[in-house]
């Protein structure tokens, strides 16, 4: 219990730490630039608190429960043998985490209102809807092909500057097809995949299936699904752009 109230203490130091630049920053402008009082410097106070004790609590969270799931969860798997059990248990943390993203939800609500507005798709609740949906399917399925994509890396040993560039190349060859509408669209997929929750799921998953995997190093095998979990949506967001244009 002591050990754990110092780690919390320490993650809190951190999270003030963390944050106190963009405070100093912004104070700098609004002393120097702006020369303005600021309007609801209590409310801002406060809210600062909120961020600090979320960061903290955070951080402690992920230290304390997400990543020891993810690597016992992978061990686990790699000591059963079964490649069928471990893709699926890929393909499902990718999609799961992804699906409920709330900055995916932002983005794939705004797309699709501009896509209406633009007349890509009729000016409905519905059409909206469903515009939105598809994009929210496809990007959380391109999250669960990465993360199969890159156990099996792991797993073969692929070489993973290969898969990389290559993975880019195609990238680059699809937006020269892609209604330009969707390309910008595409490569924002891929940034706000990388979310809170799933990035320390999918790192725990692969140190952790490398350390259980003889002849694999955690260091050198284990990173990289996070690459794989950015690059795969705006492949697929794209395709699906391109299949959407062709319907």
């Amino acid at each position: 219990m002591k050990d754990s109230l110092l780690t919390l203490a320490r993650d809190g130091l951190g999270s003030l730490r963390d944050l106190l630049p963009i405070v100093l920053v912004i104070s700098a402008f609004q002393l120097f630039v702006f020369r303005e009082p600021v309007e609801g410097l209590g409310s801002i106070l406060v809210g600062a608190l909120f961020v600090v004790a979320g960061l903290t609590f955070f951080i402690f969270g992920l230290r304390l429960a997400l990543f020891p799931v993810g690597e016992s969860l992978a061990n686990a798997l790699a000591q059963k043998g079964s490649v069928f059990w471990l893709v699926t248990f890929a393909f499902l943390l990718g999609f799961g985490t992804t699906i409920a993203e709330p900055a995916l939800l932002v983005i794939a609500a705004e797309a699709a209102q501009v896509a209406a507005d633009a007349g890509a798709i009729a000016t409905t609740d519905e059409a909206r809807d469903s515009y939105a949906l598809g994009l929210r399917l496809t990007v959380a399925v391109a999250v669960g092909a990465a993360l199969v994509l890159g156990v099996m890396r792991i797993l073969a040993n692929w070489s993973l500057p290969f898969l990389i560039i290559a993975g880019y190349c195609l990238v680059m060859l699809l937006s020269t097809f892609a209604p330009k509408e969707i390309i910008g669209v595409a490569y924002d997929s891929g940034g706000v995949t990388t979310s809170t929750v799933t990035v320390p799921l999918v790192t725990a998953l692969g140190v952790g299936l490398a350390s259980a995997l003889k002849g694999r190093n955690p260091m050198t095998d284990g990173f990289g699904l996070i690459a794989f979990a950015s690059l795969t949506p705006i492949f697929f967001v794209l395709v699906y752009g391109i299949v959407l244009q062709w319907v």
